[in-house]
């Protein structure tokens, strides 16, 4: 793999804008320079995406048989039907540190990093593969690590585990989790703007005439590459000032029918289907723009409260309709399913060479317990995309009862893709082959 370096990437500039730029088949944007003579679209890099959400899922219908485009899967994952070629489902991995415990806070703040978890009011796990890799390869881009949530952090303490255990999957120190974006429009502007404000300009209207000077420089195939890139950064810009203005609260149960204060601008959206969207489109902007490689997606914490009125499921917080094997719970597993086959999609039509981005990424999916009764004996796990076609899918990998069954083991394979080579990881004690 090149050695890519963020400082020799090009980029649109405005005043107080810097937006990098998508892949294109007639200019090197991505740094590295071609061989002598030669001007070759350059490859692009490996980028990977942590999916998360919590308290597990329907216990009869996570499953997956067969192989290929013939691959059936349980009710739970219909939403990937169309990419079951790019799946990977895998059964029977774990994490030993997790069964310490038996409760949510204790089996998802080591769920990246495998590290034993301190108890007692003192917090302390483990860095998570995620952030390993923005220290290392991560530099190479503007944003070392997209880290966003749609659901704040609770700072309580549960049977003597810290909840920011149940908060966080991302931790940059073995004492520190990594903040969350909560927030559409500061996510958004931290992959575009040089300093992480509201501004009186559209990031677009910045860049604009930076981008007509470049438009010039390029095949007419890249013009119509750069205009759709710039739509949909127009588009999740218009959507983000939209954001929030919707009549639904989600997520807890105020006491007044309705705010007695202005609701403030730029803040989190009242709608989470549409929260969950808008960092959906901000991390495939992160990966088109090669903004950043790295990215996690908390859709919701362990022992959530969140609600869900718009699938007509605002009886019950998430937490405790985890409990059960309802319609409504199948319902919920869904739309959370729905999160990753709507990024699988989107990166799936972005192309990259012979490759698309999707092609080019590795997205997790994983929970910290198979369902609502806290079993982490093994644990749901889901691979999509080719890691830079290095990863086949469209199969099943079956660790049940095997020995070496540790989650950290699929992190240093995963971590190999990168060029990021570590003898271990966690409780690591090797990689898995099949991967």
């Amino acid at each position: 793999m090149s050695s890519y370096r963020f400082s020799r990437r090009t980029f649109l500039r405005g005043l107080g804008v810097t937006m990098a730029l998508p892949w294109m088949e007639s200019h090197t944007v991505w740094g590295d320079e071609p061989p002598v003579g030669l001007k070759p679209a350059s490859e692009a890099p490996v980028r990977m995406a942590v999916l998360f959400s919590g308290n597990g899922f329907h216990s009869k219908e996570w499953w997956a048989k067969g192989e290929g485009q013939s691959m059936e899967l349980g009710r739970v994952l219909a939403p990937l039907q169309e990419h079951r070629k790019k799946l990977v489902f895998i059964r029977g991995l774990y994490n030993a540190e997790a069964l310490k415990g038996n409760i949510h806070s204790s089996q998802t703040g080591n769920l990246l990093s495998g590290a034993p978890l301190a108890s007692g009011g003192e917090i302390r796990s483990g860095t998570s593969i995620d952030q390993v890799l923005a220290q290392r390869y991560g530099r190479s881009t503007k944003v070392p690590s997209l880290v966003l949530g749609c659901e704040k952090s609770n700072p309580s303490v549960h049977k003597n585990y810290s909840m920011l255990y149940s908060s966080h999957i991302s931790w940059s120190s073995p004492t520190t989790p990594t903040p969350l974006e909560l927030y559409p429009a500061l996510a958004f502007d931290r992959l575009f703007k040089d300093e992480v404000n509201r501004g009186d300009q559209s990031v677009l209207d910045a860049v604009l005439e930076d981008a007509q000077d470049f438009r010039r420089q390029i095949s007419a195939h890249d013009q119509r590459k750069l205009d759709e890139y710039l739509d949909s950064v127009r588009e999740v810009e218009l959507r983000i000032e939209q954001a929030g203005k919707k009549g639904e609260l989600q997520g807890w149960r105020p006491t007044l029918s309705a705010p007695n204060i202005p609701r403030p601008p730029n803040g989190i959206p009242q709608d989470i289907a549409e929260h969950m969207r808008l960092m959906s489109d901000i991390l495939v902007l992160g990966f088109q723009t090669d903004t950043t490689r790295l990215a996690t997606l908390k859709l919701n914490n362990d022992h959530s409260s969140l609600r869900f009125p718009n699938l007509g499921v605002d009886y019950m917080i998430h937490h405790l309709l985890s409990h059960s094997d309802t319609e409504d719970w199948l319902k919920v597993n869904q739309f959370f399913i729905q999160q990753l086959a709507y990024i699988a999609g989107k990166l799936d039509a972005i192309q990259e060479g012979d490759r698309t981005l999707l092609d080019n990424s590795m997205l997790l999916y994983c929970s910290s317990m198979m369902t609502g009764n806290h079993n982490n004996d093994q644990l749901p796990v889901l691979m999509l995309g080719g890691g830079g076609g290095k990863i086949q899918g469209g199969r099943i990998l079956d660790y049940t009862g095997k020995p070496d069954r540790q989650m950290c083991n699929l992190y240093l394979s995963m971590m190999d893709k990168f060029d990021v080579r570590l003898d271990r990881f966690g409780d690591s004690t090797g990689r898995l082959a099949e991967i």
